[in-house]
């Protein structure tokens, strides 16, 4: 367990923009931030940071919270990892018990899996620095490649031995069960209890995560044996999947934001070789074609991505597919192909950074332009293959969801290919509707069409608004609780919490909502004695529901609450019409409260008299009825005025 000191001291220590910017490309937006939720899919920012307030949430999906909420969603880990990330990265010492034999077994899988992988790099860095046979082996290749030795430990490079399970042998011995060796792929289990090493004798590429941490491997033999494979990586666990991760974004993410640009290129030792050259913004797709989880990965931070290719036109023309996809996601994608002969390693090596970039500022073509470039002189003689090239382009063109940006490419690819413009937009057309056809199938099915049903009205309305009070009133405390209002006919000013909580209290008043009724009750017994804390308590709540609904609260509003807007308290701030607004809100409540009394008690009713049972308790009903529906007109008539119903 990690001490509460250090709990708070790392809270005080990450600030909430430090934290998201290295995720998430944010942009000020006045007094705070606004970037792409990495949470949901979306294209319009509606992610937003408030380093005043220390919280972050997002208005498209829900999410919010605090620094370390923030790691916990987004890096899927537990509250303790959370605070253990961000330690790390404000260099705050946690002091915890070392994990025992027993307490690894007690780990969750997903924690185990992390471990084991955490001693494997280590392992593999140690043989690689430290025995003669990965100095002679590995670090020579290392020092052939040209990777420097700042380079070489940034990246985490290190040497798997030759004997067949080094790697294995030394696990177990430290403590690690076989079970998570095995589930990362690290180690293979044959049936005979033989177990070997996955990437014995060769040299370690750790692949990470956007916060640093190790999930995988590639390895490369360094053996000129046709017959084995010259890379291998890690297989697909419960910490990695390949489709969603790009080699090298740990290191890249900072440039990629300060550039608005991400390089992509092919191998592992092509990033390295770049990044060592100076082109920082740079990350591989480790030899997998393209996928949609991994252009997203990209559009947290730009939208702008280069990809490099090898000078072979044959190369090319076959990884060129998944580049729809990209398009489709609204990136914008330029090709860069290297003269042949050559890759980003090769080319890399023989260049300054000056002269990378100069090529890169020369060669650099819009992916449409370069792609009928590409084929249109195999095609030019060959009307079979010139239509095939149109259609090509045009379903390219096509997946670009931006109108005016697909209007721009049909009239610069009519000219390109001598093609009217009214043919290309008529195939486009023909695509756009076929994909739309498709998505109504996919979601409604082949269905016949009937006559829709009569709507049904909404179930307990009273009930679901009743709850919205209740949410501006845990609002106004955590916000306001603190401020002095004066009341009319009351003999002395109060705070706004003192008036909430005794009229909640003496009308024996109950929230509808489990949660927020606990965080009533919650705030009751904190606040008289913690009133100037209130806040950073909620927010940091040990209950992930309660924090995450005060960071919510306190965090930017997309729209002024209605009962805000009445007093114009949009343009002369909230503060100046407290005396007004809390008693107000206060019988607004009561009256949602007395509106659910009354339904209850109606259906009581229908129900008795389905029965036919016309005793006491339909006489008491009815007085109850009365006595609800007299306090009813009551409270309307209070608030007619205001416009809160």
């Amino acid at each position: 367990m990690i001490p509460k000191e250090t709990v708070d001291k790392i809270f005080d220590a990450a600030d909430i923009y430090d934290v998201v910017k290295d995720y998430v490309n944010l942009k000020r937006a006045g007094v705070n931030y606004k970037g792409n939720c990495p949470f949901h899919d979306e294209k319009t920012p509606s992610f937003v940071v408030s380093p005043a307030k220390g919280i972050y949430k997002c208005f498209g999906c829900g999410a919010a919270g605090n620094s370390v909420k923030f790691v916990m969603e987004h890096e899927k880990v537990s509250f303790p990892e959370a605070l253990k990330i961000l330690a790390k990265k404000y260099h705050i010492e946690v002091v915890e018990e070392e994990l025992t034999e027993e307490k690894i077994q007690e780990k969750q899988t997903i924690d185990s899996l992390f471990i084991v992988t955490e001693f494997a790099k280590n392992f593999f860095k140690k043989t690689l620095n430290e025995t003669d046979e990965g100095k002679n082996i590995a670090l020579s290749y290392f020092k052939e490649r040209g990777f420097r030795d700042d380079i070489i430990k940034k990246f985490e490079l290190g040497w798997s031995p030759q004997k067949r399970d080094a790697l294995t042998e030394n696990a177990v011995k430290a403590g690690y069960k076989l079970q998570f060796l095995t589930e990362t792929g690290l180690t293979i289990a044959k049936e005979n209890d033989y177990q070997f090493d996955r990437f014995a004798e060769r040299v370690i590429f750790p692949i990470h995560t956007l916060s640093g941490k190790v999930i995988a491997f590639g390895g490369r033999t360094l053996k000129a044996d046709k017959k084995t494979a010259k890379y291998l990586n890690s297989p697909e666990s419960e910490i990695y999947h390949k489709s969603k991760i790009l080699y090298g974004i740990y290191f890249a993410k900072n440039a990629i934001v300060k550039h608005d640009k991400c390089f992509m290129v092919e191998g592992y030792t092509d990033v390295i070789s770049m990044y060592q050259s100076g082109i920082e913004n740079v990350v591989a797709s480790s030899g997998t074609s393209l996928t949609v989880e991994q252009i997203k990965l990209v559009r947290r931070f730009t939208k702008n991505l280069s990809i490099i290719y090898d000078g072979d036109a044959a190369g090319i023309k076959a990884s060129l597919r998944g580049i729809n996809l990209a398009l489709a996601e609204e990136m914008n994608v330029r090709i860069i192909a290297l003269p042949e002969g050559e890759d980003p390693d090769t080319f890399a090596k023989k260049r300054s950074s000056e002269e990378i970039e100069k090529y890169i500022a020369d060669n650099e073509e819009d992916f449409i332009r370069f792609k009928v470039d590409l084929f249109a002189e195999e095609a030019k003689n060959d009307p079979i293959k010139r239509a095939q090239l149109i259609k090509d382009i045009v379903k390219s063109i096509s997946v670009i969801p931006d109108r005016i940006l697909r209007g721009e490419y049909i009239r610069s690819t009519s000219k390109q290919l001598n093609v009217s413009e009214e043919a290309l937009y008529s195939e486009v057309t023909k695509i756009l509707r076929k994909n739309f056809e498709d998505r109504r199938k996919k979601n409604y099915g082949e269905t016949v069409k009937q006559k829709p049903a009569k709507p049904q009205l909404p179930i307990e309305t009273a009930g679901i608004y009743s709850e919205i009070i209740e949410k501006e009133i845990l609002n106004f405390l955590l916000t306001y609780g603190s401020e002095i209002i004066e009341i009319e006919d009351a003999e002395e000013k109060i705070s706004v919490a003192e008036f909430i909580i005794s009229e909640i209290k003496n009308d024996d008043l109950e929230f509808h909502n489990l949660i927020y009724k606990e965080i009533f009750q919650d705030y009751e017994n904190y606040f008289s004695d913690n009133a100037e804390s209130v806040q950073d308590y909620f927010l940091k709540h040990e209950n992930e529901k309660i924090s995450k609904i005060a960071a919510e609260i306190l965090g930017p509003k997309q729209e002024l609450s209605k009962i805000w807007q009445i007093h114009g308290a949009v343009n002369t701030g909230v503060e100046k019409h407290l005396d007004e607004l809390i008693p107000e809100l206060i019988d607004t409540f009561k009256l949602k409260i007395v509106q659910l009394k009354i339904e209850e008690i109606k259906k009581q009713l229908a129900q008795l008299q389905r029965s036919d049972t016309y005793d006491d308790q339909l006489n008491r009903l009815l007085e109850e009825l009365k006595v609800f529906d007299s306090l009813k007109v009551q409270l309307t008539q209070i608030l007619e005025k205001t416009a809160l119903l």
